[in-house]
C-alpha cells in the first residue's frame, strides 16, 4: 500500500493515526463486550476505518455527514463524547435517542451528523435536501452521504443521485464497495464492474480510491470539496474496501471465501498506516504505546459512565408528548375584514402565496410545479414571483424529494412537496412513515414538511388517480392529517400546516377544486389544526364527515329540511376533534359517519369505536358507517357512483332516523 503524505506535517500524520486507531480499538472492545453479553448487537466496520476517518477529517465540522453502520470513525472524529456513544449503543438514556433506538440510528445537529434508518437508501434523499438548503443559502458547504454496494441497489440511490445531478447539488455520494450486501456478493447485486461507471449515466463525475488508504481517501475528499466550492455539483466517490467481520456479528462470515480474508487482511488500513509512519520515523514503539494507552483510558472511562446508567423509567406522558415537535397555535386573524368569493383551488393557491411571502425559507417542490403551474394549476405564476430556486420542478422521484424535504428541515428550511396525485405517494411511502413520522420521536429533530395530496374520486379518473388514501397514514404516529371541505378552511389550515414544524399530510379533494366556491378572507390568516366545525346544528342525529362527504351530507339535508342534524366537518383527521364529536353524539344519541374511502379499515371505524367506548350509554341506535365499496375505484361513471357512498348515504341516514 502506497501512502502519499503530500504537504501533511508529522504532527498532522500522528493526529490522523490517532483518529484511525480509536475506532479500531473501540470496535475491538465492543467485540469483547459482545462475547461477555454486556452488549446485544454490533455492526463491525473493522477493515473499513480509513473511509470514515479520511472523509470526516477532510470536511469542516459544520458540514453534514450522513453515515451508516460501519462508519464509527465519523462519530469519533467529530469528537462525540464516548460515554454518549456507548450509552446509545446500549439503548441507555444518556445516548441521543432517549433509549428509543440504538446503534447508529440517530442524528445530532450539534455534531452535524444524520444517521440512517434500517432501510439504508432513504438517507441519500435527505442528503440532497441538506445540500439544497446549503445551496440556497450560498454558504459553500458540502454534504457527504454514505451507502454500501448493497444499498446502492435500492431505488433511493438512483432517485437521489439523479436529483443531485439535475439540481447540481454539492453532495459527495460515498459508496463503500466491500464486495457484499450482507451475504449476497456483488456479482449477484449488479452487473457493472465498478460504481464509477454508474456515475457516467447520471452525468456526474465518478472517482475511485483505495478505501483502505486513509491518506488517499483524505486527499480525494479534500480535493472534491475544493472543486465543489467553486462549481456546485455532485460527485460519486467509490471506496474499494472489504468487511472483515460479518454483516453483524450474529451473521458470521462462513459465506465468504477464506482467500478473500487472506488477501484483504494484508491491506488492513490501520496496520499498514502504522507501518508507514514507523518507516517514515513519524512513529516509534514508545509513542504507539502511549497513544494506545491514552485511547484505552478514554474508552474505559466512557464505558464506566455508560454502564453506570440505569435503564429508562417509562413515562407514557413523555412518550406521547415527544411524538411531535412543540408547537403552539397562534390565531392569526386577517388584517382586513374583507372577503372574496373564491374557488377551493384558488384558496389553496392564495395560502401558498401568502406563506411563501411570509416564510423566505419555504420551498415548493413537485412534478411540473414551476412554469407549468402543476397539473391542477395551483402554482401558476409562482416562478415569476418567487423564482425557480424556490419553486422547483422535480424529476419523477417521490421518495428522493420527500427525503429532501426532511433534509431541508434539518438544515433550517421549510418545504411543501406536491404529490401530483395522492395515489403516487406510494412511491415515497417509506420516507413518510419511517423518516418524516419517526424522526422527532427518535432524536428530537422536527420534520417541517407539508405533503400536498390531490385526492378523491367522482371525476372519472379511474383506479390510479382517484384513491382516498388518508387512512394509510391515519395509523402512523408522528403525522398530522388535514382534510378541508371549504375554501376558507383550505386557506387557513394550509397556512397553519406550513407554520407547524411537524409533517402534515394535506389532502385536497380534486372534485372540490373548481366546483366549490365561498367567501375567503383577504390576507394572511390561520385556522387551528385539530378542531372540527359544526356546519349544521340539530337534535335528531349526528353526521360526522370530512372532505367531499360534507357536501354530500349538506345536499341531503338541504333536500330534507325536516331532518334536524348536527353536521360535523372534522377538517383534521390527525389529531381528530374527539370532544366536538362526542359532545354531538351525547346530544343526539344517533350517529352516522360518512367518508369517501372504502369501508374496511377506514377512519370511520376508529371514530365509531371511540364513540362506542365513550358514549355507549347515550346511544339510541347502533353507530352507522357510510363509505365506499371495498374495491378499487372504477373508471366508468356509472360504476364509480355505485362505488361511492353518496346515494347509499341517504338511505342509511333515513333508516337510522327510523330506528
Amino acid at each position: 500500500m502506497l501512502f502519499d503524505r503530500k504537504s501533511l506535517t508529522n504532527e498532522q500524520l500522528v493526529s490522523i493515526y490517532k483518529e484511525i486507531l480509536k475506532p479500531r480499538m473501540i470496535e475491538e472492545k465492543m467485540l469483547v463486550l459482545l462475547r461477555q453479553g454486556k452488549i446485544a448487537k454490533w455492526f463491525s466496520g473493522i477493515g473499513q476505518e480509513a473511509i470514515s476517518v479520511g472523509t470526516a477529517l477532510a470536511m469542516d465540522s459544520d458540514e453534514y455527514i450522513l453515515p451508516m453502520h460501519r462508519n464509527l470513525g465519523i462519530f469519533t472524529v467529530r469528537d462525540i463524547p464516548l460515554n454518549r456513544l456507548f450509552s446509545q449503543f446500549q439503548g441507555k438514556p444518556g445516548g441521543f435517542t432517549k433509549s428509543r433506538d440504538r446503534s447508529f440510528h440517530f442524528g445530532t445537529n450539534d455534531y452535524h451528523i444524520v444517521g440512517m434508518i434500517s432501510h439504508l437508501g432513504p438517507q441519500m434523499g435527505v442528503a440532497d435536501g441538506i445540500a439544497l438548503a446549503n445551496k440556497l443559502k450560498s454558504n459553500s458547504k458540502i454534504t457527504a452521504v454514505f451507502t454500501g454496494d448493497g444499498g446502492a441497489s435500492e431505488g433511493d440511490f438512483h432517485e437521489s443521485i439523479n436529483v443531485a445531478s439535475v439540481w447540481d447539488l454539492p453532495v459527495i455520494f460515498i459508496v463503500e464497495n466491500n464486495g457484499y450486501g450482507l451475504s449476497t456478493p456483488s456479482n449477484e447485486q449488479f452487473r457493472c464492474k465498478q460504481f464509477v461507471d454508474k456515475a457516467i449515466g447520471y452525468g456526474m463525475e465518478g472517482v475511485q480510491v483505495d478505501g483502505n488508504n486513509v491518506l488517499e481517501v483524505f486527499h480525494a475528499v479534500q480535493s472534491i470539496r475544493e472543486r465543489m466550492k467553486q462549481d456546485s455539483r455532485p460527485v460519486l466517490l467509490e471506496c474499494l474496501t472489504f468487511r472483515m467481520r460479518g454483516h453483524e456479528e450474529a451473521s458470521g462470515t462462513k459465506y465468504v471465501p477464506q482467500e478473500l480474508f487472506d488477501e484483504w487482511g494484508k491491506k488492513d488500513p490501520v496496520e499498514n498506516f502504522e507501518k508507514y509512519l514507523v518507516s517514515e520515523k513519524v512513529l516509534n514503539a514508545e509513542l504507539i504505546s502511549s497513544i494506545r494507552d491514552s485511547i484505552k483510558l478514554e474508552i474505559e472511562a466512557g464505558l464506566e459512565v455508560a454502564f453506570a446508567e440505569t435503564e429508562p423509567n417509562p413515562d407514557t406522558k413523555l412518550e406521547m408528548a415527544d411524538m411531535f415537535a412543540p408547537f403552539k397555535f397562534s390565531n392569526v386573524q386577517p388584517g382586513a375584514h374583507k372577503t372574496n368569493e373564491m374557488r377551493f383551488l384558488d384558496a389553496i393557491t392564495d395560502a401558498m402565496k401568502e406563506s411563501m411571502r411570509r416564510h423566505p425559507n419555504l420551498v415548493i417542490m413537485g412534478q411540473d410545479v414551476a412554469e407549468y403551474g402543476g397539473v391542477f394549476k395551483a402554482t401558476v405564476g409562482f416562478v415569476d414571483e418567487f423564482g425557480k430556486s424556490r419553486v422547483r420542478n422535480t424529476p419523477l422521484c417521490e421518495s428522493a424529494i420527500l427525503g429532501a424535504g426532511l433534509g431541508m428541515s434539518i438544515n433550517g428550511m421549510k418545504s411543501i412537496v406536491e404529490m401530483q396525485f395522492a395515489d403516487f405517494v406510494t412511491c415515497g411511502f417509506n420516507q413518510i412513515v419511517n423518516n418524516l413520522a419517526k424522526t422527532h420521536y427518535r432524536w428530537g429533530q422536527h420534520a417541517d414538511v407539508v405533503v400536498r395530496m390531490p385526492t378523491g374520486a367522482g371525476v372519472g379518473a379511474g383506479p390510479f388517480h382517484s384513491q382516498s388514501n388518508e387512512a394509510w397514514f391515519f395509523h402512523v404516529p408522528g403525522l398530522k392529517i388535514v382534510y378541508p371541505a371549504f375554501p376558507d378552511d383550505a386557506k387557513g389550515l394550509l397556512n397553519e400546516s406550513i407554520n407547524d414544524p411537524n409533517p402534515v399530510m394535506y389532502f385536497e379533494h380534486k372534485a372540490l377544486y373548481r366546483s366549490i366556491s365561498g367567501p375567503v378572507p383577504e390576507g394572511y390568516y390561520t385556522t387551528e389544526i385539530g378542531k372540527a366545525k359544526l356546519v349544521r346544528q340539530g337534535d335528531d342525529v349526528s353526521i360526522i364527515s370530512y372532505g367531499l362527504g360534507v357536501h354530500w351530507a349538506m345536499d341531503v339535508l338541504d333536500k330534507n329540511p325536516s331532518i334536524s342534524a348536527d353536521l360535523v366537518d372534522l377538517r383534521t383527521l390527525l389529531p381528530w376533534d374527539r370532544e366536538t364529536v362526542l359532545a354531538s353524539v351525547r346530544k343526539t344519541g344517533k350517529v352516522i359517519i360518512l367518508h369517501e374511502d372504502t369501508i374496511t379499515g377506514g377512519i370511520g371505524a376508529e371514530i365509531a369505536a371511540v364513540i362506542v367506548e365513550e358514549c355507549f350509554s347515550h346511544l339510541d341506535a347502533p353507530v352507522v358507517r357510510s363509505a365506499s365499496l371495498d374495491t378499487p375505484v372504477p373508471m366508468s361513471s356509472t360504476l364509480e357512483w355505485n362505488f361511492l357512498p353518496r346515494d347509499r348515504f341517504k338511505d342509511q341516514l333515513m333508516e337510522l332516523l327510523r330506528y
